[in-house]
């Protein structure tokens, strides 16, 4: 027969289990109860960061906290990385990761953060397509005259991008490939600035994005033959795609999302994914990324887990092909 002392401490036992079994729901229920901290391993100004700190105004009057910005830049967005990595997987350190990362991921053999194995997908947010730009000086209306002038001048052209491995140098590479054409690469410090080389005739064409862009489009400075995704941009409705152009199935595009650190629990990550499809998803803050060549496009977990993956292997291949190594 068990004494009073016996059956309390049995009583506090169960209520001990009880709680623990609680926990994960309970914390999710008041998700979220501080600020939330979005890391973009770039620095401030960039397309991430700029992307980052206009869902994270959003959201934090959507969710009713502070939803703060953190940049961590250096070594190809690795600190960023290793900061959400390394942070307690409860919903309030989040990684706003980019396109760059999926090549990144797909160029080193070994990365210290595995995008598919040390974080837990949460959404895409937006998409951006670049534009392909030459400078007023080459003597081509469209994408199948500049094809022609490339083969008739094989290695003669330049293309300048966004540096080595970026999107904007794959996005070059890529129109080498599927065009069968062969071009010089010039890689500049962004994506602004490559299309600075081409407004000035450092380099004959370029891929900006279309923030970059514009200002010399404006001022006809440079031309735009063509947009590098598979549909057109609202804000520029009168340039084709690659596809269109003469480049069959040539698709490449910027894209962010957001990731929390591997071990979240699901009620959080769902809590997470409603929310930022709540903020990007309305009229006003598409519009706000519409002005930055941007457009809305949010997913489930699943949904991004897979896209991710999709890109590293896709970027992965293009990588053999062209013979880009890591330096």
């Amino acid at each position: 027969m068990r004494s009073p002392r016996q059956y309390i401490s049995l009583l506090c036992a169960g209520f001990a289990a009880c709680a623990a079994f609680a926990t994960p729901g309970a914390s999710a229920q008041t998700f979220p109860a501080k600020p939330i901290r979005m890391v973009v391993g770039y620095t401030a100004g960039g397309p991430t960061d700029t992307t980052a700190r206009m869902v994270a105004q959003k959201m934090s009057e959507h969710v009713g906290q502070p939803v703060i910005v953190d940049n961590r830049a250096g070594a190809s967005g690795t600190l960023g990385k290793e900061r959400v990595a390394t942070s307690p997987p409860d919903g309030y350190t989040l990684l706003v990761m980019s396109s760059g990362d999926a090549i990144v991921q797909a160029l080193f053999a070994k990365t210290p953060r595995d995008l598919e194995l040390g974080f837990a997908p949460v959404t895409l947010m937006a998409t951006g397509t670049y534009v392909l730009v030459v400078h007023p000086s080459v003597p081509v209306r469209n994408v199948k005259e500049l094809v022609a002038l490339a083969k008739s001048k094989p290695g003669k052209l330049t293309y300048g991008s966004s540096g080595i491995g970026s999107s904007v140098h794959l996005a070059g590479e890529l129109l080498k490939v599927k065009a069968n054409i062969s071009m010089v690469h010039v890689p500049y410090k962004s994506s602004a600035d490559s299309a600075r080389a081409a407004a000035g005739g450092e380099v004959e064409l370029s891929f900006p994005g279309i923030p970059g862009a514009l200002p010399f489009m404006q001022t006809n400075k440079i031309r735009a033959l063509a947009v590098t995704g598979m549909k057109r941009v609202g804000m520029m409705a009168n340039v084709p795609t690659l596809n269109e152009s003469g480049v069959p199935g040539y698709d490449r595009y910027g894209w962010y999302g957001l990731l929390a650190p591997v071990g979240t629990p699901k009620e959080i990550i769902a809590r997470l994914n409603g929310a930022v499809n709540d903020v990007v998803n309305v009229a006003d803050m598409k519009t706000a990324l519409n002005v930055q060549g941007l457009e809305p496009q949010t997913n489930t977990p699943e949904q991004f887990a897979a896209f991710i993956q999709n890109e590293v292997a896709e970027n992965a291949k293009l990588i053999k092909l062209i013979g880009l190594k890591a330096e």
